[in-house]
Order: C-alpha cells, then sequence, then structure tokens
C-alpha cells in the first residue's frame, strides 16, 4: 500500500509540474536562428562598407538555397550584364538540347564568318577545319568567355528562345538584346541587361531542378564550375566548387554564380557599373564574395548553437 501512494504521489509531481511557457518555447526554438542572424547583420555591414568605398554603383543578391533567406541591395536595379549573360544562354542550349531539338554532341565547323573581337581561342583555330562538338563551343563560351563560340550558340538557339526561356521564369528584366561585340546596337542602347535579384533568381531556379532535368542539371553545372579567371572564387578555397560567369565591360564589372559551400550553398550575383576605377570593382565582387563564403562556411560546419565539431574534435567539454 505505501508503495502504490509513493508511486501515485511522484505520478502526480511529474504531471503538476510546471512547462515551460508558450514564449519560453518559442525563444528556445527561435535563439539559434536569432544567432544566425547576428552573422547576416555582420556580413550586411560588411558589403555596406564595401558600397560606400566604391566610386561607383554597386548591386548585390545573396540567397542561402538551404533556408531561402536572402541579402538584397539595389538588387532590383536593371544593369549591364557583360558576359554574365551567358548564363541565360547556356541554360537554354541545354534545354533545346533536353527537349531533343539539338545535340549537345553535334559537329560544327568554324568558319572565318564566326570571329569576332575577345574570341580568345577560337582566334587561333583554323577555319573551314576545326570541328567542334556544340558542347565543346558552349565550354569555350563558359571557361575562356570566347565571343565568337557565344555568338555560334545565340544563332543555334534563337535570341528569342533564350528570353522566352526567362520569360517563363518570371524574368522579365533580364535580356538578351544583342550578340557578343555589336558595338552598333550597344552604340543604339540594345545592351544585355539584368538585375542581381533575377540573375540568382535564374541560378536557383537551375540548381532546384526547375529548367532542366536531373542529368542535364548536372552538365550544366559541370560546365559552369570549369575554371576560369573570375571574381567570386578569387580568394576561395581551391578546391570548393563554383559554378559562375563574370562579365567586363567598360566601366562595368560582374560575377553571378553558386558556391557550393558544404551542406549551406549559396547563390550570389554582384554587379556594379559606373566604375571609375574597374579594378575596384573586381575588388569589390572578390571582397563580398569572400564574406559571403566565410559565413556560409561557419554555418556549413557548425552545430545550430555554433559550435563547430570536426572528426578530430577530441577536446574537453
Amino acid at each position: 500500500m505505501l508503495k502504490k501512494s509513493f508511486f501515485l504521489a511522484l505520478l502526480a509531481a511529474v504531471v503538476c509540474a510546471p512547462r515551460p511557457s508558450v514564449a519560453q518555447q518559442v525563444f528556445q526554438e527561435k535563439a539559434p536562428q536569432e544567432k544566425e542572424q547576428v552573422l547576416w547583420q555582420k556580413l550586411e555591414a560588411t558589403i555596406g562598407e564595401v558600397d560606400h568605398h566604391l566610386d561607383g554603383v554597386l548591386a548585390v543578391a545573396i540567397v542561402d538555397l538551404t533556408t531561402g533567406q536572402k541579402y538584397l541591395l539595389h538588387a532590383d536595379e536593371v544593369l549591364p550584364t557583360a558576359s554574365s549573360i551567358k548564363i541565360a544562354i547556356l541554360a537554354e542550349l541545354y534545354r533545346q538540347a533536353q527537349q531533343g531539338k539539338l545535340k549537345l554532341g553535334d559537329l560544327y565547323t568554324l568558319q572565318s564568318s564566326d570571329l569576332v573581337g575577345g574570341s580568345g581561342i577560337a582566334e587561333v583555330l583554323t577555319p573551314g577545319v576545326t570541328r567542334l562538338t556544340i558542347r565543346d563551343v558552349a565550354a569555350l563560351m563558359i571557361s575562356v568567355s570566347d565571343n565568337s563560340a557565344t555568338n555560334i550558340i545565340i544563332d543555334r538557339v534563337g535570341m528569342e528562345n533564350v528570353n522566352a526561356l526567362l520569360d517563363s521564369l518570371g524574368l522579365t528584366r533580364t535580356r538578351l538584346r544583342r550578340k557578343m561585340m555589336d558595338v552598333k546596337a550597344a552604340g543604339e542602347g540594345r545592351e544585355n541587361i539584368a538585375t542581381p535579384r533575377e540573375m540568382v533568381m535564374l541560378l536557383e531556379a537551375l540548381y532546384r531542378g526547375k529548367v532542366l532535368n536531373k542529368q542535364m542539371t548536372g552538365d550544366f553545372f559541370a560546365l559552369l564550375s570549369v575554371h576560369k579567371e573570375s571574381y567570386i572564387p578569387r580568394e576561395l578555397p581551391e578546391d570548393l566548387r563554383v559554378a559562375n560567369k563574370p562579365g567586363e565591360l567598360e566601366g562595368v564589372r560582374n560575377d553571378s554564380g553558386i558556391v557550393f559551400t558544404g551542406n549551406r550553398p549559396f547563390a550570389i550575383s554582384v554587379m556594379t557599373t559606373y566604375l571609375r576605377r574597374e579594378k575596384e570593382g573586381g575588388d569589390a565582387i572578390v571582397r563580398i564574395a569572400t564574406a559571403a563564403y566565410q559565413m556560409f562556411d561557419r554555418l556549413s560546419r557548425a552545430s545550430q548553437y555554433g559550435r563547430v565539431v570536426s572528426l578530430h574534435d577530441t577536446g574537453n567539454p
């Protein structure tokens, strides 16, 4: 009888014990997220400092591909894309390949009429003799930003189809309006344009498989990840995968891409224009991309409370 009474008393104590209030529960759930916000605020401060010191116009969009959280600075400003528009051209090429309208393995014979300024490798190849697959041509477009290769791809997929793809994704302010090195079109105001927000939206749509199937998505990002001279990865670890495309014009420096940081990948687009000193525009992109990586790298490796636990961590508690 005594044992039974003791058990009932113990059960009553457990049942009647005070529970955390709703406010306490919410605090416990939100506390780790609130800590992350401190890091976002520090990133914002760093970008604000870069913006303050840059003699030109800076626009930035960063999106956490895990949580969807964004950082935006002048992100809806329409700016020249320079060669960063080649991300959209490549996406349409892969979309048409997926639809069976063309094959990435189709051969193309380089012609003298294809050659334009900024051709890079295409300029030293033998016209009328050199044969490349369409994928090889696209690789030249992305890896060395070859303008002749880019125009070949534009002719193959159709400028209007690139813009139709962008429309289908709701990206109405990103436009391919001229071929590469078409100075006359540029002089008439027909510039290739985008906003940082729409560039990261395009990258996110591709990343989430909303444009291409799994196989095509994988090959698309494999091509976009080929090492190239660019700003986003300049001070990042050499073995880090970065799928990006920079762009340069007079007074313009841009770079847009996805940084595959552990389990916290992020999309980033940094666009600059009206630059007094173009090198400073490139340096601004490097600094912003590095600061973003450092934040996402910590988030990737840390627990929800901020402790980084490695496989070799044998320290005392």
